[in-house]
């Protein structure tokens, strides 16, 4: 946590304000409502997609400074994030985030459904507001890809036939999406040339994938403290990662335990120890740091500035959360 409150530190004061504007933006009409997202924007998260967001409209502006069109965008994408957050937990059916009572267990399932919705409907409407139609694209399609990767790990749980491009369209759908779109749309309004909003769409879509091999690879190696969620929780819901599709080449006898549902009493003990006793998690590792080297070099072009060094720190940092 220290390590990602350094690299956020040019864009500390801005991620203040964009709490506080948080805050006035989903308004008082409907106090439930409010004191779900009152309740959200407390929670203490990383604020990572906000910050990228803003650290990289601080390195494309000729004078470091930040537009109220890419203070909106880091808004917008922390209210995209946090909504899909609201339905994920509620899917789940997760009583804690971070150490954080889930809206749904705070409030009932109801009121989570509906403040997710309104989360997601209140950055549409900030969104059309921003007058740029590629943007509203964009960020449109984040939505979409949340909603498609949530389906997607749905239909695929316990399902050991799964192919690994499978496993990376979903991991895309629900976290490197939301960094690539938002990432390319501060470049659209910053006025960038395509060969430029390619290299930012990529950046954010390889060190979104890398922080999510990385996120399944913790779920077998971190402690439940680490990870502000049960260890091994993704398997035991039946959610095939990288970990689990390398282990199950060298070990098949894992696929029986998996399609079992763990149903006696020792089989998810013996699926870990599967996991852990192959070259599964060396592999996975591996294609973090694939990932991440492919995040840097797509962003060796932007000029030199503390928002920069922050940005290409950032690869290294993900990858750092294995040590």
């Amino acid at each position: 946590m220290a390590m990602v409150v350094k690299l956020l530190q040019p864009v500390e004061s801005d991620l203040e304000t964009l709490l506080s504007d948080l805050r006035n933006l989903i308004g008082a009409d409907h106090p439930i409502l409010q004191a779900a997202a009152e309740h959200l924007f407390s929670a203490g998260g990383k604020r990572i997609r906000p910050g990228i967001v803003l650290l990289l409209s601080r390195a494309l502006s000729p004078t470091g400074d930040l537009s109220p069109r890419h203070r909106r965008l880091a808004e917008i994408t922390e209210m995209i994030h946090t909504a899909s957050l609201v339905h994920d937990d509620v899917v789940d059916e997760a009583a804690t985030r971070r150490g954080v009572a889930t809206v749904h267990s705070r409030f009932n399932h109801r009121v989570a459904v509906l403040a997710g919705d309104f989360l997601f409907a209140q950055a549409s409407w900030h969104l059309a507001n921003l007058d740029n139609l590629e943007v509203v694209k964009l960020l449109s399609r984040v939505i979409m890809d949340l909603a498609d990767g949530e389906v997607k790990q749905g239909l695929f749980r316990y399902n050991t036939r799964q192919s690994f491009e499978t496993y990376i369209e979903k991991s895309y759908c629900k976290t490197a999406s939301l960094i690539a779109n938002s990432a390319r749309a501060a470049g659209v309004l910053a006025d960038l040339n395509e060969e430029h909003l390619v290299q930012l769409y990529r950046f954010g879509r390889q060190l979104g994938l890398a922080f999510q091999v990385v996120d399944d690879i913790l779920d077998f190696t971190g402690s439940d403290q680490q990870l502000g969620k049960p260890a091994a929780s993704d398997l035991v819901s039946g959610y095939l990662t990288a970990p689990v599709l390398y282990a199950l080449e060298e070990k098949p006898m894992l696929a029986d335990l998996i399609e079992g549902k763990f149903n006696q009493g020792i089989d998810l003990e013996q699926a870990l120890e599967l996991v852990r006793n192959s070259e599964a998690i060396n592999r996975s590792r591996t294609l973090a740091e694939g990932f991440a080297r492919e995040a840097h070099k797509s962003i060796q072009w932007l000029p030199s500035s503390e928002a920069c060094n922050a940005l290409l720190a950032l690869p290294d940092f993900v990858i750092s959360r294995l040590s």
